[in-house]
């Protein structure tokens, strides 16, 4: 807003000040230019008095004038053109910039930071009073200006350049100076001659122009005199000449240059000049002409204009500035960062050329202090003496002109209360009045002495008279309806009522209103409609009425002058916020207009300050349209000053913000800015890349991966899996990993856990620990993930795309290790790096690049970023300047001709720190060190192929497969390992692998197993023994953990072996994801890396084979000798497979057992057909003898029952290790589930004892063939199922987890297989289980303590005629099956439950005692001769002595009746 020093009283009175004319010779004109001046300029610092001057009115009242200036201007004949007044305001705006080292002052109004540096705020605001001291300190600061310097420039150069009219006098000369120098031959002929033709000019009709104010205009005679060369007393002679001739108050000798020019240089004058010589005078009548404009662009000028918002703190001369800026003061910063200075519009250089100079050129440097004081005296003299005398007197007669021509008794002063006080004529309005603007009165017109009049009272300060003559002269003309001298008298009366001391009436702002709409609408006259604006609006602001004032001003803007419009948009943008509630939006959207029409008029920097000022307001409040528009505008303009930096931050902005505009709007958006970088990267060629803000770079996704990518399959080999950037990263099988690679290390370190374990990280992300600088290796290449995201509508072409990175080699193997072999370098023999010739990315889309980097020596490796050349697919359209049609041809696609190169830096921020306290209350991240990889030295390279490897197997099926192993590195490995949570899963064989054969085939003639040739049988035909330690499942190893049994364990570079492996389908039916983690060991120990690691993944789809139960039982049959150790083991096997998997039916070839103690003897088989098939959904059963073995050894027994015509030695790979693996597995689970029943404390060893007779630990392995149909082509599949029995009488499963296993039976089978005790399902549901209760085993446990038999003839025949009773013998066999010595009761009496049992019962007897007592030994066998009394002829059951046992060393606590598992029965005959 335009702010003067001078208040708006005193603004008006310099508008309108007394003008003089000066006619000078060619001498004295001379004398003045050794000061580099003209005359008027020379006197032009000193027209403003410094002392009141007294005058009297028409009614002989004393009038003062305070502050009185005048103006002293050359003659010019000519008035000035149109073009030339419109290009001087012009050069005035350019040349008026912001001044720097202002002092920002902010305050906060509603949501924005607003600065106040108005001097017009009063304290009444209500924003106001909390920064009263910091106002009050700018308002005394010497660093205060105006804050729009170059409106002020403007509307005072404005008013200089306003021509004279016809229908107002106040641009009429009073008077006129005739400037002789004393130098002259004849002074008082050249007075003459002067004189003559100040006459001719004034009279003559040969010249309309200047205007004079009255015929009669005042003459002053000024003698100029040159002390320096001059003879002083002929200046005196000839100065007393003209004082005899035009008397002494109509001339003057003004002495002047009294210093020399070649003397005192060292001595410092002022320079009053310089401030008013800058600003060019129309009246100068230098030869302009209508061109186009010029825009000046030099250091002291142009600025750089941060684009950034509020967040500038400024210093100025050490005074810190706090407050932020706004949109009305802009920070400065130093010149390095503008243009070159030169003028890069070089039309009308010339004209600037000539400012220059004068910038340049001394002025008054022969002039003196004194010399000064001449001259003010001079001034002062000439006001005192000759002017105002000569304005008094002509006011006098005009008012007695007036008074005549009227006939009025008194003065126009005395009777104007009458005038005004009396019946007043309704003013028309303008629009009822008839365009009578081209009426034109006579000189001598009574209405236009009224005018003069006025405006000789308005000159000289007599506000009150000049109103009064004003207001008269109104009412005249609106009656002769001449709208143009009506419009100036409106005018001149407003402003002269408010200037009228003391304020005796309101100001007239409809005066003003009706005087612009005139000069407006009927007169045509923008000028003076103009000059209305810039006074009224002045007098608004000064009573505050600032909305008033922005309406007034916007009202004046039109097309026809792009500079008016813009200055006066500017005004009233700074009106709305110095209102009392700041209309900040109203500002901002007024400033945008303000710099279009700055745009139009040529006036680029004040555009770009505009677009600037109004940003602040605009950005971040989510208008994104508005805010394209401005920073486009923005870049344009600073582009157009040769701000660089500027156009690409502007430019920039657009394209990084979340744009709505439509994908053509944002395709001219980026060709723009490729055009504008373009400009700035070719201006620093050598320079640093800079930022690119496309595309978007999301970088915590960004992913690293150290390694080869994986092989793709070759026929029938498959690469392991590994790690690839196409893998999703899930945080459960991380952990899985982890657990396998932390197991395998601490079987390597022997060792149960460590402490610091870091698993091997191949590839990292957002959810790796990034905490440690990753580990690459010498030539292997490290891969970078960048994702891009593409926000705009329109597609980008990134071209030449690659890292930027950093390297510091250092040797980690020399003594210092890791000691720095030379600085950092960026050279291609240490770290080679791959390029994309091109990546695309549509609209919209998200895209990922995966740029490689080589790294051919060891080092600290840090990846910095990415660059590219940014450039877009050609389009139609067409970019300023720049043809389209100009294409590229790279590739498959076609740029617009139009890249540029530069970078976008990676910077990762790592995760929040919340560990400790400090770290809670405050922000802290953790390091993210994904991009920093260290580079060690040499490792071996793994690679590993599985071949013929299944995707789908039946439950139980074995398949032999192979695996290659493969050192695809330059340094020998060792020590390969595989760990898997499946174990059970796959075996490498162990040391009678190489048996099998070695090349196995889909075909019935081979098989995965050993096998010998043999005759089917129902007997054992081999046992064989082996140790679990041979199959990896010793008891201090862990079997999950296996060797691969490499030749001489170690592979040499460029070596590959192949080794077979087996497979066993999982006993669950469904998709199976099963983890392989090979690890391995260079021969060389390495200081960073210790081992490496390889994972495979492999995906197996089971579907159902068969299911098998078996139940083992003791056997009752016992002689003499007390070999009873013997059971029966029931097997039932159901073929459950679907028809799906094409099986046609299953061969059940050999049963087998493995155990410590017990091995199966024979197959119990009623049936004769000797092979056992079962067809879909068939069950078949088996019935196997096992007896105890011999001989205890540590080693498991085989035995096998064959029931095909191969033996499969089952003791050997693979069926062992299969065996043994799930036999781990099961212990393992029963393990985890017995871990948490626990906690009730161990059972009492008396229990354990008890518990101990019913263990079995028989395992059955069962043996199958499949027949399946593929492709019109017979398989032979082999499996095995593995059932564990623990317990005598208790059944097993192949697959004992319930939930599998009821989807393979049927609902009947497996409500049978689930029946429980109901009092066991209620004690458990109704006891807590940290209840403590006697420990006491089940009732079926005591029944396998005693083991009873009765041998007796199954037909006994008697003679019941010859002897009424039949006594039999019996024998009761007992054996002791426990560890310790147990007492035994035998009750004979019989126990009648139901008279069914009395009926049978009652027809024999015991003959005897009816009980015995005795004592059995551990493993004792016993036997008791009873008698058995019957009297007639039937079948008996002998089963029913009642036997009692309890241990011998405790109480009848577990004293209870064994019941035999059979009847004994018994067929009486009589003969």
């Amino acid at each position: 807003m335009a702010q003067r020093v001078q208040s708006v009283q005193e603004f008006l009175q310099d508008s309108f000040v007394p003008l003089v004319a000066a006619l000078c010779s060619e001498e004295a004109e001379r004398v003045t230019r050794k000061n580099n001046l003209g005359f008027c300029e020379l006197i032009k610092p000193f027209c403003r008095l410094t002392s009141e001057v007294h005058m009297r009115d028409p009614n002989n009242q004393l009038h003062i004038i305070k502050n009185l200036k005048i103006a002293v201007n050359n003659i010019i004949t000519q008035p000035p053109q149109q073009g030339a007044i419109r290009k001087l305001l012009h050069d005035v705006v350019t040349v008026s910039q912001p001044a720097e080292g202002l002092v920002a002052n902010v305050i906060t109004a509603g949501d924005y930071d607003l600065n106040i540096s108005d001097r017009s705020v009063k304290a009444s605001v209500p924003w106001y009073s909390s920064w009263k001291d910091t106002l009050m300190g700018l308002n005394t600061s010497t660093f205060y200006s105006a804050t729009t310097p170059w409106f002020e420039a403007y509307r005072e150069s404005f008013l200089q350049c306003m021509p004279a009219s016809d229908h107002e006098f106040l641009n009429h000369y009073v008077a006129c100076m005739l400037v002789v120098s004393s130098s002259e031959p004849e002074p008082v002929e050249q007075f003459l001659k002067l004189s003559q033709e100040q006459h001719q000019i004034q009279h003559s009709n040969e010249y309309s122009y200047p205007k004079w104010f009255i015929p009669n205009t005042l003459k002053y005679y000024v003698l100029l005199h040159d002390v320096s060369v001059g003879e002083e007393h002929r200046a005196d002679s000839i100065y007393e000449e003209m004082k005899q001739r035009y008397g002494t108050q109509g001339c003057y000798l003004l002495k002047i240059n009294s210093r020399g020019s070649n003397r005192g240089a060292d001595e410092q004058i002022p320079d009053p000049w310089s401030q008013y010589l800058q600003k060019n005078s129309i009246q100068t009548q230098e030869p302009y002409e209508d061109g186009p404009y010029t825009i000046i662009s030099n250091k002291n000028s142009d600025h750089f204009i941060p684009l950034d918002g509020l967040g500038n703190d400024s210093k100025v001369d050490g005074l810190s500035n706090n407050y932020k800026s706004h949109p009305l003061q802009l920070d400065h910063t130093s010149d390095s960062s503008c243009f070159d200075g030169t003028d890069y519009v070089k039309a009308n250089a010339s004209l600037h050329e000539s400012k220059k100079s004068n910038t340049w050129t001394p002025h008054g440097t022969c002039l003196t202090l004194t010399d000064h004081d001449r001259i003010r005296q001079f001034i002062q003299e000439f006001t005192f003496r000759g002017l105002l005398p000569h304005i008094e007197k002509t006011i006098r007669q005009l008012n007695d002109q007036l008074i005549s021509r009227k006939g009025l008794s008194r003065s126009l002063f005395s009777a104007t209360k009458k005038w005004f006080s009396g019946s007043k004529i309704p003013e028309k309005s303008v629009n009822e009045l008839k365009s009578t603007s081209g009426l034109l009165y006579p000189p001598e017109a009574p209405e236009l002495q009224i005018r003069k009049m006025a405006d000789l009272c308005f000159l000289v300060q007599h506000y009150e008279l000049a109103y009064s003559c004003y207001h008269t002269a109104k009412k005249d003309f609106l009656n002769d309806q001449a709208m143009l001298y009506a419009a100036g008298a409106l005018e001149m009366a407003a402003v002269s009522a408010f200037l009228q001391p003391g304020a005796p009436r309101p100001y007239p702002a409809h005066y003003m209103d009706t005087a612009i709409q005139t000069y407006r609408d009927i007169c045509k006259n923008m000028m003076l409609a103009e000059r209305c604006v810039l006074l009224s609006a002045e007098i608004l602001k000064s009573q505050s009425k600032y909305s008033e004032a922005a309406a007034l001003l916007i009202r004046l803007t039109s097309e026809d002058s792009d500079l008016r419009s813009a200055l006066l948009l500017e005004q009233a943008a700074h009106c709305f916020i110095n209102m009392k509630s700041p209309m900040v939006r109203k500002f901002a959207f007024h400033m945008i207009l303000a710099g279009h029409r700055y745009s139009k008029a040529g006036q680029k920097k004040h555009a770009l300050r505009c677009y600037c000022q109004a940003m602040q307001v605009y950005k971040g409040k989510g208008w994104s349209l508005a805010e394209d528009h401005i920073n486009f505008t923005i870049g344009r303009q600073s582009f157009t000053l040769r701000q660089l930096d500027n156009a690409v931050s502007a430019f920039r902005h657009i394209l990084i913000n979340e744009s709505k505009q439509t994908a053509a709007q944002q395709g001219a958006f980026l060709r723009e800015y490729l055009y504008v970088y373009k400009n700035v990267s070719q201006l620093s060629p050598d320079g640093p890349s800079p930022q690119l803000p496309l595309p978007y770079i999301n970088s915590s996704a960004t992913r690293v991966f150290f390694g080869h990518d994986r092989r793709p399959a070759e026929g029938e080999k498959q690469a392991a899996t590994h790690i690839s950037l196409d893998q999703e990263y899930d945080s459960e099988f991380s952990h899985q990993w982890k657990e396998l690679e932390e197991q395998v290390v601490a079987t390597v370190n022997k060792c149960t856990a460590l402490s610091n374990f870091q698993p091997t990280q191949y590839c990292l992300n957002r959810y790796s620990d990034n905490s440690r600088f990753p580990l690459g290796v010498v030539e292997e290449p490290i891969t970078v993930e960048v994702a891009f995201r593409n926000p705009l509508k329109v597609p980008l072409l990134l071209t030449d795309l690659s890292l930027l990175w950093k390297f510091q080699p250092k040797d980690y193997n020399s003594k210092n290790n890791g000691e720095t072999k030379e600085v950092e370098t960026c050279g291609k023999d240490m770290i080679g790096a791959e390029a994309i010739s091109e990546f695309l990315m549509n609209s919209e889309e998200t895209k990922m690049a995966r740029l490689k980097l080589f790294p051919h020596q060891t080092g600290e490796l840090h990846i910095l970023g990415v660059v590219y050349n940014l450039g877009t697919i050609q389009s139609t359209s067409v970019l300023d300047g720049v043809d389209s049609s100009v294409g590229l041809q790279t590739g498959k696609y076609i740029t617009n001709g139009m890249s540029v190169r530069g970078q976008q830096d990676l910077e990762i921020q790592g995760p929040r720190l919340n560990n400790t306290k400090e770290e809670k209350t405050s922000i802290k991240y953790g390091p993210d060190r994904r991009l920093d990889p260290i580079i060690t030295e040499e490792m071996p390279l793994l690679e590993v192929f599985f071949i013929n490897f299944p995707t789908g197997l039946l439950c139980g099926e074995i398949r032999k497969t192979y695996v290659e192993f493969m050192n695809v590195s330059k340094c020998p490995l060792t020590g390969v390992k595989v760990v898997s949570k499946r174990p059970e899963f796959f075996t490498f064989g162990g040391s009678s692998a190489i048996l099998t054969p070695l090349s196995p085939s889909a075909s019935e003639h081979c098989s995965a197993y050993k096998t010998i040739v043999t005759h089917s049988t129902s007997v054992c035909s081999l046992t064989s023994s082996a140790d679990s330690s041979d199959f990896g499942v010793g008891t201090g190893s862990q079997p999950e953990v296996i060797d691969v049994p490499l030749p001489d364990s170690v592979l040499l570079p460029g070596a590959s072996v192949q080794l077979p492996m087996w497979l066993r389908g999982p006993d669950e039916e469904g998709v199976h994801e099963i983890n392989f983690l090979f690890y391995y060991e260079s021969i060389r120990k390495h200081s960073k890396m210790c081992h490496r690691i390889l994972r495979h993944t492999a995906v197996i789809c089971t579907s159902r084979s068969l299911a098998i139960r078996a139940t083992v039982y003791r056997s009752n049959a016992l002689d003499e000798k007390g070999d009873g150790d013997n059971m029966l083991v029931f097997v039932d096997v159901e073929n459950v497979n679907t028809s799906e998997a094409g099986v046609k039916e299953f061969h059940i070839v050999q049963v087998s057992s493995n155990s410590k103690n017990w091995k199966l003897q024979e197959s119990i088989n009623l049936s004769e057909d000797k092979d056992i098939k079962l067809a879909n959904r068939e069950k078949g059963k088996l019935c196997l003898k096992a007896v105890k073995c011999k001989h205890l050894v540590e080693n498991y027994t085989f035995a096998d029952i064959v029931f095909g015509s191969e033996q499969i030695i089952s003791s050997t790979s693979p069926c062992a290790d299969f065996f043994f693996r799930s036999l781990y597995s099961d212990l393992k689970r029963t393990h985890s589930q017995q871990s948490v029943h626990t906690s009730q404390g161990a059972l009492d060893s008396a229990v354990r004892l008890i518990q101990k007779c019913g263990e079995v630990d028989l395992n059955i392995i069962v043996l199958w063939k499949a027949y399946v149909v593929e492709d019109n082509k017979q398989l032979i599949l082999e499996g095995q199922h593995h059932v564990v029995l623990h317990a005598v009488g208790k059944e097993a499963v192949s697959f004992p987890q319930k939930q599998g296993f009821k989807k393979i039976l049927g609902n009947s089978d497996w409500e049978d297989l689930e029946q429980e005790s109901p009092e066991i399902g209620l004690f458990n549901f109704f006891r807590p289980e940290s209840t403590s209760v006697p420990a006491r085993p089940p009732l079926d446990q005591f029944s396998n303590l005693i083991k009873a038999s009765l041998r007796y003839p199954e037909i006994f025949s008697h003679s019941f005629h010859q002897k009424s009773l039949c006594i039999v013998p019996v024998t009761l066999l007992l054996s002791n099956c426990s560890q310790a010595d147990v007492d035994v009761i035998i009750d004979l009496r019989h126990k009648a439950t139901s008279p069914e049992t009395l009926e049978i019962h009652g027809s024999f007897t015991w003959l005897g005692q009816t009980q015995y007592k005795l004592q059995l030994k551990s493993q004792e066998v016993s036997s008791l001769q009873l008698k058995a009394c019957f009297v007639h002829t039937g079948v008996y059951n002998l089963g029913t002595p009642r036997v009692f046992a309890k241990l011998s060393d405790q109480v009848t606590l577990f004293e209870t009746s064994q019941q035999n598992s059979m009847p004994a029965l018994i067929i009486i005959n009589n003969i």
